[in-house]
């Protein structure tokens, strides 16, 4: 879905190497807009593809000083950028909470959670220097709005990401700046073909039988994903900000007539329900 009305724009996007981060970079690009990706691995083809156009650099986004070290020398090339997305991270370990090796545990939350903070924190003074009004996406998944058995580390983290989405909206409450988060829903990429090469002893039948529908379901659902993200990335959801927002499930394409109305109210947040007891206290 090309965006006529969508300003041309510069955009920094992680884990641009692969996955969902590198389809929205090649989104991007095609649609004439410019980008700079971040990840573990060169991306020389499409700095080839587009010339001019796309700018990348290689750092671990889990090491904080690589992190630092790569955002000031994207800051020195652009001072000022429209936007962030968020995309690196990883499914990491598959299988039991209590069984799981805690290193590996611990390593899938800091590749999504801390990939996701590290990025922001070091990229802050050039989407605050945004020459119109700031946009943030950062990548939710499954497991953050319900239990993901055998997933812990990745649920952890994804609700964790959604939390820190909704705290630095109301943080930046005064600047031109939304942020938000972005279920892209059940998409084949390499995480899929994990779970199918794990198999249904380590992930589950559940898990397993729907990686195998995802498989199947072709790119359809990754279109969707992409539009979802470059509605959220231009000026047609100004004032929704804190907000999960899922590419397949939410009507999001008529939520910008309405920001104020969000705003006020507990719609697309992650919240705790209290049950009512008879006489109407809690």
């Amino acid at each position: 879905m090309a965006n006529s009305r969508m300003p041309k724009m510069k955009i920094v996007v992680t884990g641009s190497s692969s996955g969902i981060g590198r389809a929205l970079a090649e989104r991007l690009l095609e649609h004439g807009h410019e980008v700079w990706g971040l990840a573990r691995r060169p991306q020389n083809e499409l700095a080839d593809k587009f010339p001019g156009h796309f700018g990348w650099s290689c750092c671990d986004l889990v090491e904080w000083p690589e992190v630092e070290r790569e955002a000031g020398k994207l800051l020195k090339t652009w001072p000022a950028f429209d936007g962030v997305a968020c995309c690196a991270g990883s499914q990491g370990a598959i299988g039991p909470a209590l069984d799981a090796d805690p290193q590996d545990w611990s390593a899938t939350v800091r590749s999504n959670l801390d990939a996701t903070y590290f990025a922001l924190r070091a990229l802050a003074p050039g989407f605050r220097a945004a020459p119109r009004r700031a946009k943030i996406i950062c990548l939710s998944g499954g497991g953050a709005t319900k239990a993901r058995p055998r997933f812990s580390a990745y649920g952890a983290a994804k609700t964790g990401i959604v939390r820190l989405v909704e705290t630095l909206a109301e943080e930046e409450k005064g600047a031109a700046l939304d942020i938000n988060a972005l279920a892209p829903g059940a998409i084949a990429t390499a995480m899929t073909d994990e779970i199918i090469s794990a198999g249904p002893e380590l992930a589950g039948q559940a898990e397993y039988r729907s990686a195998l529908k995802t498989k199947a379901a072709g790119a359809s659902p990754l279109q969707q994903a992409l539009d979802c993200a470059e509605w959220l990335l231009s000026p047609a959801s100004d004032g929704i900000s804190g907000r999960l927002i899922s590419a397949q499930w939410d009507p999001w394409k008529t939520l910008g007539s309405q920001p104020a109305d969000i705003a006020d109210s507990e719609a697309y947040l992650l919240r705790r329900v209290i049950p009512r007891v008879p006489d109407g206290r809690a």
